[in-house]
């Protein structure tokens, strides 16, 4: 038998082995199936990939589910695991927008069906209206540099391509990618060590500058873009780590300086404010949804890392004055960390004005390394806060983003197994209330996941796909000429 043979008789039996069977003789038990990731209950824009599901239980011979919606249609998959078609899954949620989904799931094993109690997946009248997610993916160790990249992702399926790796640019580590309220015609990216540099990105044409000058201690890293898209606001810091021995804790992240600048992309002048460049340490900047004020973190300078429980951060605020390219003249406090003996950070500001999102944990002004990290939430029209119990776990939750409607958010949580840091979207509706969240969706969700070796940070949704010349990153970067920022 010739090869092409072999391979004809390998897939015949391939076919043969797999899940083909239907259910029958099927016994119910009162029990909700134990799937995997646990999509039971959540609430999904009709645009999303389809939630793909294993069941808990991996000795199974085969998984049937029906799903039916509350305003019409069907969706029928049979196999190793749910695996539903693009195409039907979406015009079916589409269909049900505002209703819900009903999921029935029998499972066979050892030749006998058992059928679970049905459960629902929500459907959201609000769709999410965004292309994808940008993010890093790195490995969870402590190095510096390896394989580092930011991808990005389409929602509305599963694929992934990288925006810029390092197999493109070797021996350098970048982070800090941000769009402007998801629109990636304005992109910043900053890249640190030798040949460093912060990028700027607009409609296509990268420019590569040095934001370091004799009047700032470092390069500008941790950006946010104004709404009008001219201006970049980027935190002055550096950052270390130590290492615990003997605890339960693995390692503390921390920066023994740390000040607020703003870039004007039209002329490359930082515009200072002596409220910004003190001897605290000023972090994680971000605009209003007008871009009249500019939130930001902050805290006493301490004795690091000897004294890195004592690391306590407020969130305050600045006004800034777009036209005249000015900050106000007065701080105010919104939140103050030494008062609670909390640390409050990163700050991000809905797109519609309303909703102010934050991290709470114990100390710290890298809220990804505490393991007791949560998001919380401020009504910007009546001052109030409150933990959004809804999405917070036992493990670290962090690094959140709006979509640009402002009905849907994105953060990441180590809540599975304290290390990976995994990417989670759920909604809020217009009176704060939030659904219960739901992993990124992947066609097989436990391969996947389980095969994975890279943790997700700095994820943001992204209105369109981004296009970045990378061939054109490599040789700018590489050429290590730098365009330098003047003071203004």
């Amino acid at each position: 038998m010739n090869k092409i043979g072999y391979w004809l008789m390998g897939v015949g039996c391939w076919l043969m082995a797999s899940c083909a069977s239907t259910p029958e003789h099927v016994s119910k038990v009162n029990q909700l199936p134990d799937i995997y990731p646990d999509y039971i209950g959540v609430t999904i824009p009709a645009d999303i990939a389809p939630l793909n599901f294993n069941l808990a239980d991996e000795d199974i011979d085969c998984m049937d589910v029906v799903v039916r919606g509350s305003k019409g249609g069907v969706l029928h998959t049979n196999g190793d695991w749910a695996d539903f078609d693009i195409a039907d899954w979406q015009a079916l949620t589409q269909q049900n927008r505002g209703g819900k989904i009903t999921l029935t799931v029998c499972v066979e094993k050892d030749g006998q069906w058992t059928q679970y109690n049905d459960f629902d997946i929500y459907v959201s009248k609000d769709n999410l209206d965004e292309w994808g997610l940008t993010y890093r993916r790195i490995k969870p160790g402590y190095e510096v540099g390896g394989d580092i990249g930011i991808y990005q992702r389409n929602l509305s399926n599963f694929d992934e391509t990288a925006i810029l790796a390092e197999t493109v640019v070797p021996g350098r580590c970048f982070n800090c990618h941000t769009a402007n309220r998801t629109n990636p015609n304005r992109i910043t990216l900053q890249m640190r060590g030798e040949g460093g540099g912060t990028m700027i990105q607009k409609d296509g044409k990268q420019a590569w500058v040095e934001t370091k000058t004799d009047s700032t201690k470092a390069a500008g890293s941790y950006s946010y873009w104004h709404p009008q898209g001219d201006y970049v606001a980027m935190a002055v810091n550096s950052v270390h780590q130590s290492f615990f021995t003997g605890t339960g804790q693995r390692i503390e992240v921390y920066h023994k300086f740390s000040n607020v600048e703003v870039l004007d992309t039209r002329t490359n002048e930082l515009i200072l404010s002596p409220l910004l460049q003190t001897e605290d340490l000023e972090i994680f900047p971000a605009f209003s949804h007008d871009g009249k004020w500019l939130y930001y973190s902050t805290s006493k300078p301490c004795k690091v890392p000897a004294e890195y429980e004592k690391v306590k951060c407020s969130i305050c605020r600045i006004g800034f004055d777009a036209e005249k390219g000015q900050f106000g003249l007065q701080v105010d406090t919104l939140l103050n960390g030494p008062a609670a003996d909390k640390s409050y950070v990163l700050a991000r500001p809905s797109y519609d004005g309303r909703w102010l999102m934050y991290c709470v944990s114990s100390r710290g002004n890298f809220p990804v390394s505490q393991d007791d990290a949560d998001l919380w939430l401020m009504d910007l029209k009546t001052g109030r806060t409150r933990a959004l119990t809804e999405v917070n776990s036992l493990q670290c939750e962090a690094y959140h983003n709006w979509s640009d409607n402002s009905r849907w958010f994105v953060f990441s949580s180590k809540r599975e197994d304290g290390m990976y840091t995994k990417l989670y979207l759920a909604c809020i509706d217009e009176q704060g209330r939030v659904s219960k969240p739901f992993l990124l969706p992947q066609r097989n969700p436990r391969k996947y996941y389980q095969e994975l070796m890279d943790a997700y940070n700095v994820p943001d949704f992204t209105k369109t796909k981004v296009e970045l010349d990378a061939h054109e990153a490599y040789r700018q970067v590489f050429d290590n000429k730098r365009e330098q920022v003047k003071i203004k």
